[in-house]
Parts: C-alpha cells; sequence; structure tokens
C-alpha cells in the first residue's frame, strides 16, 4: 500500500474506487502530475472516472494538507505527495521536469535576523532551476 493511502485511511478519509486510484497514480517520492496526467492515468485504471472528480480528490487532498500544490512558471498546476517531508524543488526551465530534493542544512535558520524584516518567519519554499539531463544534451 502507498504511504499516501496509508495517511488517507490512517484518517479515516473513505477510500472510493475513484479516490483510491487518485491516491494511487500520485504514488511516488518524485511525482509531480498535472490534474490532466492524474486524469489520464486514473481513468486507464478505472476508465469511467470523470475530469471533475480528479480535479475535486485533487482539491480535497491539498485541503487535507496530504498533497502540495507545485505552480511554476505559469505551468499547469502539479500535484505533490510528498507532503509530510520537508523538501525543495529543481525544476528544469525547458521542459518543466520537477524532482524533489533535500538540501543539506536548515534553510530557515540561514536567514539572517537583518534580512527578516520584523516577520516571524515559519517556512521556506526554495526552487531551483536549470536544465534535466534530456534538456541538456537536446
Amino acid at each position: 500500500m502507498s504511504d499516501l493511502l496509508e495517511r488517507l485511511r490512517g484518517r479515516g478519509w473513505r477510500l472510493t474506487a475513484q479516490r483510491r486510484v487518485v491516491a494511487e497514480v500520485l504514488d511516488g517520492d518524485h511525482v509531480h502530475l498535472t490534474a490532466d496526467e492524474v486524469h489520464a492515468r486514473a481513468a486507464a485504471r478505472l476508465p469511467e472516472i470523470s475530469r471533475a472528480t480528479v480535479y475535486n480528490t485533487l482539491g480535497e487532498l491539498v485541503s487535507l494538507g496530504e498533497v502540495i500544490e507545485v505552480a511554476t512558471d505559469g505551468r499547469a498546476k502539479r500535484y505533490d505527495p510528498n507532503a509530510h517531508r520537508p523538501h525543495q524543488h529543481l525544476v528544469c526551465s525547458r521542459c518543466g521536469a520537477i524532482r524533489d530534493v533535500h538540501p543539506s542544512g536548515d534553510l530557515l535558520s540561514d536567514l539572517p535576523s537583518s534580512e527578516r524584516f520584523g516577520f516571524t518567519v515559519s517556512e521556506v519554499e526554495v526552487t531551483y532551476r536549470g536544465l534535466c539531463p534530456n534538456c541538456a544534451t537536446a
């Protein structure tokens, strides 16, 4: 059983066939699919699943904090099931591929107090950009 499915079961979230297949499609460490990609993969497993059901399920998963909505450079939103392990993203500037990365150090405490301007900083989002191996050789 996937980590996401385990978390959802632990919350007592009602796992209909449609919700289950969406959660299964999202399973993995470096999964960052668009809603349309989730729908296509879910429909391959459960042909009767509607696009609206996929969008609604993704919205619920985001609201529950079980999936992170990732928006980069005006591209379609992507959905990241790695919501419970702090990480940053590495994004290809050409094709939009996204990978989870775990930089060493504490990014939150690395910001000097002189650069906080009185803010109480509670979280950090860093996006690293570059070319993925496929785009770099193309």
